[in-house]
This record gives C-alpha cells, structure tokens and sequence, in this order.
C-alpha cells in the first residue's frame, strides 16, 4: 500500500485499541498519541508529536483509510477511526494479524496467536497457519519470509510499507538500521553470535575514542534487537511445548 511509517503506525494502533479497548473508540488524538508511542507491544518505541500523527491521519482520509468523527453526544473533540478492513477487505481476525505484524514486526504465526488473543482470538495454531496463508495468497498486505539459520518455524511480514532497511528513532526521524548490509538489507543476528561489543569490537567508534551519539544509538538499537529476538524465540517455544 505504500504508506509511510507513521501512517502505518496510526493505522494499526487504531485497528489495535478497536479490537481490545471498543469502549474507548474511537479514539481523540490525544489517545491516539498515546497508543503510537506507548513503550509496551511496540517495535521500535516511538515519540510522534501531534503534528506528525494529524499529517498522517489527513493522508490516510485521503485515502479513504481514516474517517474523523466530529463531536456529538456531550464530546468536544474530533476522534478517528480506521476502516482498513472496509477500504481492502479484511475479516476482524485477519484484521488483527496484519495490525500486530505493523506494530511488532515480523513474527511467527505462534507469535501472532499469542499476541492477538485479546483482538479477535483464531483458535489453535494450525488455524493461525492458515490465516496467514490466506493473507499471503492475496499478495498486498503480508508476505512469508525466509526462515532464519537454525529455525523451523516462518516468519510473516506485511506489506503496507516500503521495507527500506530503516530503522526509526523516538522523534519519528529515520536512522541507518544498524544491523543493515552495505546493500540496505537487513542481516539477522545470530542467536548464537556473542552480543555486539562484547569483544570489544563493532562499537562503530575505535577503541581509546568516545563514542558518538550516533555510534551509542546504532548500539542500542543492535541490542535491542537481540533482545526482541530472543524474547520472539522464548515465546514460540512456549507456544510449541503449550506453555
């Protein structure tokens, strides 16, 4: 679909709090602001501004994905709603997958079961496999991606924006993804691979300098990567032994 990262994000957090908190949508844009950057089920962790999130929501009603609802019933202020399922058509389950994939990242369709319990629960995992199936074959909203060295299980990404090897900071700017070759793409960690700097190497400084902000945030951001990684890896295996 083409939308840029914060559109994306203001999507699917409003897809996500209609899904899980229904008495609270739609949502004002301070609640709106407040479910982009909220620290938890969030990957990156954001800090958009107002301005950044009302830039979004104008592109996506222009697209005919947002609708603003003006105030009525007591409320004083405008509220938004999405309608991605309405605009491409999508069932409320398939719905949830695609919102937790934009606002997680790639994950295993153990990992998507497990986080979209709350949002419109598919059943066992086998059902999950074949949710995903039917969203790949339709070809515009998630794609199946290579399995990783040493893992069995597929992960899904989806597919409204424009994979760039990008990462993004806090303040909603763009940095280069610090695990990203020199053609772009983003190289996994290997679970098994020492963390960055532990031998004292691919700090991105040299030893006896100090670092630069750029070189502690490139670091930062590998790390966090591992973490997610291993917490993604400790989920499906519980999710496997029925934990």
């Amino acid at each position: 679909m083409d939308l840029t990262f914060v559109e994306a994000r203001v999507l699917a957090s409003l897809a996500e709090k209609q899904l899980t908190t229904p008495q609270q949508y739609p949502l004002t844009l301070n609640a709106l602001q407040s479910a982009c950057n909220q620290s938890t089920n969030r990957d990156p962790v954001v800090a958009f501004d107002e301005q950044a999130i009302l830039d979004a929501l104008s592109s996506l009603k222009e697209r005919g994905l947002v609708r603003f609802v003006h105030p009525s019933h007591g409320r004083s202020a405008i509220r938004y709603r999405q309608v991605l399922e309405e605009a491409i058509g999508l069932e409320v389950a398939e719905l949830a997958f695609v919102s937790v994939l934009v606002l997680r990242g790639p994950q295993t369709a153990g990992e998507l079961r497990l986080r979209t319990e709350r949002m419109a629960p598919v059943g066992d995992l086998a059902a999950a496999e074949h949710l995903l199936d039917t969203l790949v074959e339709r070809g515009d909203v998630v794609t199946r991606l290579a399995r990783r060295p040493g893992q069995k299980e597929e992960r899904f990404a989806h597919l409204l924006t424009e994979d760039s090897g990008i990462t993004h900071d806090p303040d909603g700017t763009s940095l280069p993804d610090a695990d990203a070759g020199p053609d772009g793409h983003f190289a996994e960690p290997s679970p098994a691979s020492d963390p960055p700097g532990a031998d004292g190497a691919d700090h991105g400084y040299s030893p006896g300098e100090p670092p630069t902000l750029a070189s502690l945030q490139r670091q930062v951001l590998m790390l966090s990567k591992q973490v997610d990684l291993l917490t993604r890896e400790l989920e499906a295996l519980r999710s496997e032994l029925g934990a």
